[in-house]
């Protein structure tokens, strides 16, 4: 039986911290100090990721996948895409000033208009990452988050009036929109092996979608975590 998207919102935060807390509880059972002995020009990774806009209240369950080549041990090359999906209510306060005024002319008086609308979210960026092999089972790293966003918003009026305003902004049933984002992220590759390592990760990005509909930008939260694959020829010699 499939869990509802709700309880899927619900549990998987609670599931991401106790991830992190039973890598953090492993940690120092490891032999961490010492160097490196091998690291690989290629690795590859491929997790599950919540995306969190609280501006909005939208929060996404999606999957994040990345792959990258490492010149030199301190830096690495790569490419990173996360496709995740929610859901969200439009209310006129989300709306740019012009729409706002707009609505409050055509909306009978005391009416108090709320749209559901399901999101669908992929990001994707490419650019370089910086890491820390001072421990022989854990690699830290820190990059810049600077990429580009794709969403399409479906509303799902419950009423005939929001059914009218629905027609009017999106008259295809549903709203497609890309921008630019960026910001910062970071994490920590835990090494259970050479080739094989737990990545848990963060980044912390702006962006403004929709702008003709949205007066405000928004930062968004992606929490991401899953298993890394290190292979190719080990750099260090």
């Amino acid at each position: 039986m499939l869990l509802s998207r709700k309880i899927i919102q619900a549990i998987m935060p609670t599931l991401f911290a106790t991830l992190v807390l039973i890598a953090a509880l492993l940690l120092p059972s490891l032999k961490v100090f010492g160097q490196q002995e091998y690291v690989s020009r290629y690795n590859t990774y491929a997790g599950y990721a919540f995306l969190d806009s609280p501006h909005v209240a939208l929060f996404e369950n999606g999957v994040h996948f990345q792959a990258g080549v490492n010149p030199k041990t301190w830096y690495a090359l790569g490419f990173d895409y996360s496709i995740s999906a929610g859901d969200l209510t439009l209310t006129p306060g989300l709306l740019t000033t012009a729409l706002q005024q707009q609505l409050s002319q055509e909306l009978p008086p005391g009416f108090s208009l709320s749209v559901g609308s399901h999101s669908r979210t992929q990001t994707f960026a490419a650019g370089p990452q910086f890491s820390y092999r001072h421990y022989s089972k854990v690699t830290l790293f820190l990059r810049p988050s600077i990429g580009a966003i794709y969403e399409r918003a479906t509303p799902h009026p419950s009423n005939a009036i929001a059914q009218l305003v629905v027609a009017q902004l999106a008259p295809s049933g549903y709203k497609t929109d890309s921008t630019a984002f960026y910001g910062f992220g970071g994490g920590a590759d835990l090494l259970f092996s050479k080739h094989v390592a737990l990545r848990m990760q963060a980044d912390l990005v702006y962006d403004h979608l929709f702008s003709t509909l949205l007066k405000d930008g928004r930062l968004t939260t992606r929490f991401s975590i899953g298993p890394c694959f290190n292979f190719g020829k080990n750099i260090l010699k």
